[in-house]
C-alpha cells in the first residue's frame, strides 16, 4: 500500500483538529474525501455507529491526544502494539489508526454499493482496544528519507533490469497517476504537518509510482511465473520502505510534538 490510505487521511486531519489547527467540519470533509460517508462503531458510550464529528470528539474527551497510523503486512506489523486481536484485525485491513494518550485504535471496513458508474462508499472504523506502547519498526523521517533515497535506486535498478522504463499506456497511467498524488500531499497531511514530512511523502509516492509500474506486466515485462516471483521478490524491500516512510510521515506531528 504506497497511495493515500483512508489511516492517513484520518490521523493526519484528525491531528489537525487535535491541536486546534482546523474546525470540526472541515477535518471530517477533508477526511472523508470521494467517500460515501464514515461512521465509527464501538465507540465506548455509544451504543451504534456514530458520524465522524462525534467520534473525534470524544476520543479527545476520553484522552486521546494525537493519532498514528499502522499500515501491517504479513510478516511486518508496522505501527502496530497489540494485542493480537487488533493486530489482526489491523493485519486483514492492512491499515488502522492508534490513538496516542488512550488506548484505543480504529480498523477501517470498507462498503461499496450501488450498479456500475454509480458506486459509492461507506466506510466504518471498528474501535478496539490498544495496547499502549511503542510502535512495531517506525523510523523518523529523517531515516526514512534516507532509506527512501536507496530504494529509489533499487527501484529504478529493477526496472531497468526488467526492461520497464516506463512506456506504453499502464507507465503513462502510473505516472499520471503519481502526479495527481503528489498535487494532493499538501492536502492530506493537514496543516500543522513540518515540511520534512511533505517531502518525505512526495519522495514515497514516487517510490510507490515505481513499485506499480514493475509490478504490471508492462511492455517487456516479465510474464513467466518464475520471472514474476523474482520480480517480487526484488521490490519487497522496496515497498516495505515506502511503507516505512509512510508511517513516519503521517506520525512525524504526534512524535515532534512528544519529543518537545
Amino acid at each position: 500500500m504506497l497511495s493515500e490510505p483512508r489511516s492517513g487521511r484520518l490521523a493526519a486531519w484528525g491531528n489537525a483538529l487535535l491541536a486546534g489547527f482546523v474546525s470540526p467540519d472541515d477535518a471530517v470533509i477533508a477526511i472523508v474525501g470521494e467517500d460515501a460517508v464514515h461512521r465509527v462503531e464501538g465507540l465506548p458510550g455509544e451504543a451504534a455507529p456514530v458520524g465522524l464529528t462525534l467520534a473525534l470528539g470524544r476520543l479527545r474527551t476520553l484522552g486521546v491526544r494525537g493519532l498514528r497510523v499502522a499500515l501491517p503486512a504479513p510478516g511486518h506489523p508496522l505501527g502496530l502494539s497489540g494485542p493480537p486481536d487488533f493486530n489482526k484485525r489491523a493485519l486483514e485491513a492492512e491499515e488502522a489508526v492508534v490513538c496516542h494518550g488512550a488506548g484505543y485504535g480504529l480498523v477501517p471496513e470498507v462498503y461499496e454499493a450501488g450498479p456500475d458508474g454509480d458506486v459509492h462508499v461507506e466506510v466504518v472504523w471498528h474501535c478496539l482496544p490498544v495496547r499502549e506502547a511503542p510502535p512495531a519498526d517506525v523510523p523518523s523521517l529523517g531515516e526514512a528519507e534516507r532509506e527512501l533515497a536507496e530504494a529509489l535506486r533499487d527501484a529504478t535498478a529493477v526496472l531497468s533490469r526488467l526492461d520497464l522504463a516506463g512506456s506504453g499506456p499502464v507507465a503513462e497511467a502510473a505516472i499520471d497517476a503519481y502526479r495527481a498524488r503528489a498535487e494532493r500531499g499538501r492536502e492530506v497531511l493537514a496543516p500543522g504537518y513540518p515540511p520534512r514530512a511533505v517531502r518525505v511523502l512526495e519522495l514515497a509516492q514516487r517510490v510507490g509510482l515505481l513499485v506499480s509500474l514493475a509490478e504490471e506486466n508492462g511492455p517487456g515485462g516479465a510474464v513467466s511465473s518464475a520471472e514474476m516471483a523474482a520480480r517480487a521478490e526484488a521490490l519487497r524491500p522496496v515497498e516495505r520502505t515506502g511503507r516505512r516512510a509512510l508511517v513516519a510521515v503521517y506520525n512525524s506531528v504526534v512524535e515532534e510534538r512528544e519529543s518537545r
